[in-house]
């Protein structure tokens, strides 16, 4: 329980500093999988997660809904529910709404930082450095308190009870549930196609399912596989880009041969 606390801690403050990533389903959902052991359940609801956070993102001081919220309690509820991988989609569907509710936590933490804002400007007028330090520390463990607070009061739910509740809902409602935490995962897969949809990539997603259908090979093999396509797209854009000076367009130069947005950023590294 200490350890689930403490991963539900960071994800709180990597939630609102977006740089270690501990908010990411994947990391948090694995990690709380791994402390409590069922890291295969975590990896798994974390991935699932994953897909449906794939366009929340912070920009400026507009926050994306609570990804670190959803993630860390739906992977309690998920362990304490007991009922396995039957339990992900249950566990996915009540994401969402926890994720609304996370918008609602961080509004009042950052409306508590206002009053330590203007502490921290009491300070700079003082030249007193230390005790800004200090108060960004402050702000950025309320953020942290945010999500390990939740985690503590679900941690305290017997796991009975939570067991009580998801056996006692209807057939049709945890169905129904089931598959629409499916339907939502859906619309993760959807974005990443529609971010990399183009002439030069639909080839190499056909591809993909081909190489799904043969079982004899591992995750290892396919990831080496998808870096050797990966390779050779780089290398053949690269030449069909520069070979003989022109391309498709009669243009000269470094740009794409078909224009392709994802051509001309992997042109760029």
């Amino acid at each position: 329980m200490v350890l689930v606390v403490i991963v539900a801690f960071l994800a709180g403050m990597g939630g609102i500093l977006d740089e270690f990533q501990f908010h990411q389903p994947l990391v948090s959902c694995t990690l709380i999988g791994l402390v409590t052991g069922h890291l295969t359940l975590g990896i798994m609801l974390g991935g699932s997660l994953q897909f449906i956070a794939l366009g929340w993102a912070n920009i400026g001081a507009a926050v994306a809904p609570d990804v670190a919220l959803a993630a860390v309690a739906s992977s309690i509820i998920l362990v304490q529910g007991g009922q396995g991988t039957h339990g992900i989609g249950s566990a996915i569907a009540f994401a969402i709404p926890l994720a609304v509710a996370g918008l609602f936590l961080t509004m009042i933490v950052r409306t508590i930082t206002v009053a330590i804002i203007h502490l921290m400007d009491a300070a700079a007028s003082r030249g007193n450095y230390h005790m800004i330090d200090f108060w960004q520390i402050v702000s950025l463990c309320l953020q942290g308190l945010r999500i390990a607070i939740p985690a503590i009061l679900l941690l305290v739910i017997p796991a009975s009870s939570v067991r009580g509740l998801l056996s006692s809902m209807p057939a049709w409602l945890s169905d129904g549930m089931t598959i629409g935490g499916g339907m939502v995962v859906a619309v993760g897969y959807a974005m990443v196609i529609n971010m990399m949809a183009s002439r030069e990539v639909w080839p190499f997603f056909a591809i993909g399912f081909v190489i799904a259908a043969i079982t004899n090979l591992t995750l290892i093999a396919i990831g080496a596989l998808g870096l050797s396509l990966a390779l050779m797209y780089l290398q053949l854009d690269k030449g069909g880009s520069n070979g003989g000076g022109s391309n498709n367009n009669g243009s000269s130069g470094s740009s794409s041969n078909t224009g392709d947005p994802l051509g001309a950023v992997l042109d760029d590294y």
